[in-house]
């Protein structure tokens, strides 16, 4: 595997020479090559562009090989186990329900990449270091957490009850939501980190990036609103309602990222892809968050910060490694060893006993510590640790690629 980072990887092949232009074929372009070569070259540049398939283009094929492998697989897991129909937030249905799309973002992430003319590790999962950054991401994780947590226990916003579990239990349920938030790591940050962030950095702009939170923002309006929304003819399925309080957690990051992504459009700075793409993967990992039960505008918003944080740590370590890690040991702290709601999702098999206590501005209330405002300040200080650890005078080797033309 070659070590250099996703984002400097070089054009999956070579531009032909000038003579046989009219003879070289994309993947997606099924002329002859008798054909006049100005029209062809018309249609293959729709299709292709200097880094492999279009962007436009990768993420719809993304969506429709997801969707069906999801459903697909779905049908198989409900029927093997019927539990997952009602959800209870155990630890085994947790891995039922995370495995799924996984293997579908798996089976999915194959094809496109063979497509693409790709590794399926290029897409964020290549870089220097790779177990210690994981490794690393779960010792933030589990810090971070813990310090959430102490500083609630401390402002009387957060109680310990009694040790809930005994025995091979402790080991046996640690161990299940070990796996099954590693999956989830897995699985967000794949789709996120991963995916999203490589692909949308090599072909977007500020325009573009502005047009899908443009979008996003009013599907949240009009699901608030009680009406179907846009979103859900995109991604070929129904939506639930939403909460009018929980999309302002969306707004407010959609709002703080705009002037600063339009100034780095407007200078034209190297690099501003990463950017504009971290823009719009941060609004929409808070997006998808606002389907969860009991959550407030503070803990989506924190979704959507903790989401920028992992695109920082992509920047900064070279790949999306230590951000699954982080991810995985965050949710792990937070729902078994604390036995804290969790997007407002009360865990089964925990160890420790909190609850909320006081205001809910403080506490988090039903949505856990992830609602709380304290959660804003802890990450503030993992991000300011992960730069001082990792982007001090460093090279992260996540130099620009070149970007493809991309129309405003």
């Amino acid at each position: 595997m070659n070590p250099v980072s996703p984002e400097t990887q070089p054009a999956p092949s070579e531009a032909p020479p000038a003579e046989a232009a009219a003879d070289r074929r994309g993947p997606l372009d099924p002329r002859d090559p008798g054909d006049d070569a100005n029209e062809l070259h018309g249609l293959h540049w729709i299709f292709i562009g200097s880094q492999g398939l279009r962007v436009a283009w990768v993420v719809v094929i993304a969506v429709i090989l997801f969707r069906i492998f999801n459903r697909l697989l779905g049908t198989v897991a409900v029927g093997s186990y019927p539990a997952l129909m009602s959800f209870d937030f155990s630890p085994t249905a947790a891995i039922f329900q995370e495995l799924v799309p996984l293997l579908a973002m798996v089976a999915a992430g194959v094809l496109l990449s063979r497509m693409d003319q790709r590794k399926i590790l290029d897409y964020n999962l290549t870089g220097p270091r790779r177990p210690l950054h994981f490794v690393s991401g779960l010792a933030a994780g589990l810090a971070a957490l813990s310090a959430l947590v102490g500083t609630l226990a401390l402002g009387g916003w957060l109680h310990f009850g009694p040790i809930a579990l005994s025995g091979i239990a402790i080991l046996k349920f640690g161990a299940l939501w070990a796996i099954a938030f590693l999956l989830v790591g897995c699985v967000e940050e794949g789709m996120f980190r991963c995916f999203l962030q490589f692909t949308l950095t090599r072909g977007i702009n500020f325009w573009w990036a502005l047009a899908v939170i443009a979008v996003v923002s009013l599907d949240l309006l009009l699901r608030s609103q009680g009406n179907a929304g846009i979103i859900a003819f995109i991604w070929m399925d129904s939506l639930p309602m939403v909460n009018g309080n929980t999309i302002w957690g969306v707004y407010v990051i959609a709002l703080l990222g705009l002037v600063p992504c339009l100034l780095l459009h407007l200078k034209k700075k190297p690099g501003s892809g990463f950017w504009q793409a971290a823009w719009v993967t941060s609004t929409l990992f808070g997006f998808i968050h606002t389907n969860n039960i009991g959550e407030n505008w503070v803990g989506i918003f924190a979704a959507a910060a903790i989401g920028f944080v992992f695109c920082v740590s992509v920047r900064v370590t070279g790949s999306a490694w230590w951000a699954i890690g982080c991810h995985a040991a965050w949710d792990w702290a937070e729902t078994y060893f604390y036995g804290a709601a969790d997007s407002g999702f009360q865990p089964q098999g925990h160890y420790l006993t909190t609850s909320p206590a006081g205001n809910a501005l403080w506490s988090g209330g039903t949505d856990g510590p992830e609602g709380s405002l304290l959660v804003l300040g802890i990450i503030l200080l993992l991000l300011v640790a992960l730069i001082a650890i990792y982007g001090r005078g460093k090279s992260t080797g996540l130099d620009a690629p070149v970007p493809e033309p991309v129309a405003g």
